[in-house]
């Protein structure tokens, strides 16, 4: 279960079109059958709303005219045949399905030779909803749009379908309740499609019809690059790379040819119900679990398991008994300190655990003017803030919420932990935001920097020196964003979705000709636009229909004038590794023949067996020679594993 492998694109079959064109010679040599009307008959009418498009039948034969005339004026009685029409206009195309999965019988199989499609804009996407008081509930309902493949599928258009286009196939391939492909007769229709399939989608996702001032409104004038990616400047994305790949530092680089092999060094269980891994950059690293902290030893070919756990319960976790885990470490003071914060539902602060006795000296509070608060997440000052032994700040964020702690105690006191009442945290510096800013998740660069991700998909940037307003507001695609991470340098940032990632370039030019980051001031209207890593539908599908991206970071750096050079992030029993040198790359196979977005599907997978709790490089201290990055290392409930990644011509 632990070989990385990478699935490629597959092509339709060429045994399935030497069938169909079998069938359509049948069918010309024998009775005439229905036929569906050919979609590049169609046209596109450009003022048409969502995209959708208009049927233009060809007039019907005067003969056939006629003879209905007359068979009328005999007033008959019989059922009309006559379908009525749709209530949205439906198009012709070869549907076919991907069966038995991630097994050497899988293969693309042909399940309807000619279909019919259309968008629908609708309240229920299901067929067996009910249909009473329909229209009495229609107002106060939301519509979707819809997609309609024949009797097969009716899903709603939204990034979970994953859709995938191949120009050069005139194909599309898509997940509803399966993995999918429809195939199209002209490049006309594959572009129709594609275009009502993305209308459909940016009216889902934000609410509002797809056309120029929608755009303007949601992602603002300087922005208007990310809603019109050809017309973006991307010279900072190659600027960026011709850097990297001159500066010093560029022999470490990754070669973007090279292909890259991960090998599994180690595989051990662990105790039961591991939840989160603490890596460390010195001697040691550690998994939470339910029962208590488990520690590694820290090897050049990943972790190795050293035998010792502090106990949650009983005199390893200072004497006292914690009905509950926590639900976040944090490695502090040169490694030497841990903080663990409790679970949401107590929100009783967090517990200062000295690692080198195994037990809890300080237990403390978040508190402002005297009132307690909540944090939902707490992080490092900076990237490699961890290493300092003297460090005694870090940083909170709740919802509305951005600031810095300092333990310290302002009277100078050390805190006797068998007082009844604990310690309040000293609340530094930060900000509370009155309403709208819906924080999820933030993270920090080298230089102390932070980049605060929200629900609404905004990634805001802020500098080391004040919290009270963002630098830069980067908007949202429509998805939350559930995860943020920046490179050691601030360069980059790669926010994490249920569906997708997304990767930003903070470089721009200012005024006086100086190259600058989001970080340090106001972007202006010259913003590359961001690209997204996704996964190919076939793997989207087999990763679950319940799971999610999660926790997408940057290898790990803690050193100036080093580069990161990969992107892992987990979904389901998948680890996903994105060669960031390609990603960078402008001219990488991935972007060839793309419209909008730049779209990466060029990764690999490592399989567990199991749900993966967790997946992170090593520091980048930890890399061997020859080799192009420092062990991953992947926990799951019941095992932690270290995989090495070498590199070939």
């Amino acid at each position: 279960m632990g070989a990385a492998h990478s699935h490629e694109d597959l092509e339709i079959c060429t045994s399935d079109e030497e069938e169909y064109e079998e069938y359509e010679e049948r069918r010309d040599d024998g009775e005439e059958e229905d036929k569906f009307e050919d979609s590049r008959d169609d046209t596109l009418d450009p003022s048409s709303s969502g995209g959708r498009r208009l049927l233009r039948p060809k007039p019907p034969s005067s003969s056939l005219d006629d003879v209905d005339a007359k068979l009328r004026a005999l007033k008959l009685k019989y059922t009309s045949t006559t379908t009525p029409p749709p209530s949205s206009t439906q198009n012709s195309a070869r549907l076919f399905r991907y069966i038995n999965g991630n097994t050497p019988k899988a293969k693309w199989i042909t399940a309807e030779k000619s279909t019919a499609y259309c968008f629908v804009k609708t309240s229920r996407v299901n067929e067996d909803e009910e249909d009473e008081d329909e229209d009495e509930n229609r107002d106060s309902e939301t519509e979707w749009w819809v997609l309609k493949v024949g009797s097969k599928i009716r899903e709603k258009v939204s990034d979970e379908m994953q859709l995938k286009a191949y120009k050069d196939q005139r194909r599309v391939d898509f997940v509803a309740r399966g993995v999918w492909a429809l195939k199209f007769a002209t490049t006309e229709d594959f572009a129709a499609y594609v275009n009502s399939y993305e209308n459909c989608l940016f009216e889902n996702n934000h609410g509002v019809e797809l056309n120029e001032a929608s755009k303007a409104k949601i992602f603002g004038k300087d922005f208007i690059g990310w809603a019109n990616p050809e017309a973006a400047d991307d010279s900072m994305w190659e600027d960026a790379d011709d850097i990297l790949l001159k500066s010093p530092e560029s022999s470490a680089a990754t070669p973007v040819r090279d292909t890259q092999d991960l090998t599994e060094a180690f595989e051990e269980a662990t105790s039961e119900g591991i939840h989160s891994l603490a890596l460390g950059a010195l001697d040691n690293s550690f998994l939470v679990g339910d029962s208590g902290i488990q520690v590694f030893k820290n090897m050049r070919q990943g972790i190795q398991g050293k035998g010792v756990c502090v106990n949650f319960e009983g005199g390893g976790f200072g004497g006292r008994a914690h009905s509950a885990q926590p639900r976040k470490a944090l490695l502090m003071r040169a490694e030497t300190n841990m903080l663990l914060m409790s679970p949401m539902s107590q929100n009783r602060g967090i517990h200062q655990l000295d690692i080198e006795t195994g037990k809890v000296i300080s237990e403390w509070k978040f508190e402002k003017d005297g009132v307690d608060i909540s944090m939902s997440d707490i992080t490092n000052d900076g990237k490699g803030a961890q290493l300092d032994p003297s460090a005694s700040t870090f940083l909170g964020l709740d919802n509305n919420r951005l600031c810095r702690w300092d333990m310290r105690d302002r009277y100078g006191m050390v805190q006797d932990l068998a007082a009844a009442s604990a310690p309040v945290l000293n609340w530094q510096q930060g900000h509370q935001f009155s309403r709208g800013t819906n924080f999820q998740c933030f993270a920090t660069t080298g230089d102390g920097s932070i980049v605060v991700g929200s629900l609404d998909g905004k990634i805001r940037l802020y500098s080391s020196n004040t919290m009270r307003q963002a630098k830069t507001a980067f908007p949202g695609l429509g998805a939350p964003v559930t995860h943020v991470d920046a490179t050691y340098d601030g360069k980059w940032i790669v926010g994490t979705t249920d569906t997708y990632l997304i990767v930003i370039c903070t470089l721009f030019t200012d005024k006086a000709g100086k190259t600058k980051t989001g970080f340090e001031g106001r972007m202006g209207n010259k913003i590359a636009a961001p690209r997204l890593l996704k996964l190919r539908p076939l793997d989207a599908h087999l990763a679950g229909s319940n799971n999610k991206f999660r926790n997408a970071q940057f290898s790990w750096v803690t050193e100036d004038g080093k580069q990161e050079r990969h992107v892992v992030a987990t979904v389901g029993k998948f680890s996903v590794i994105w060669n960031f040198q390609q990603v960078k790359n402008g001219s990488h196979e991935c972007y060839h023949d793309q419209e909008g977005l730049k779209k990466c599907y060029c990764y690999k997978i490592v399989l567990r067996n199991e749900s993966i709790v967790d997946s992170r490089f090593m520091n980048d201290n930890f890399a061997i020679s020859g080799s192009p990055e420092a062990p991953l290392v992947i926990a799951t409930p019941m095992k932690v594993s270290s995989f090495s990644l070498s590199s070939k011509r």
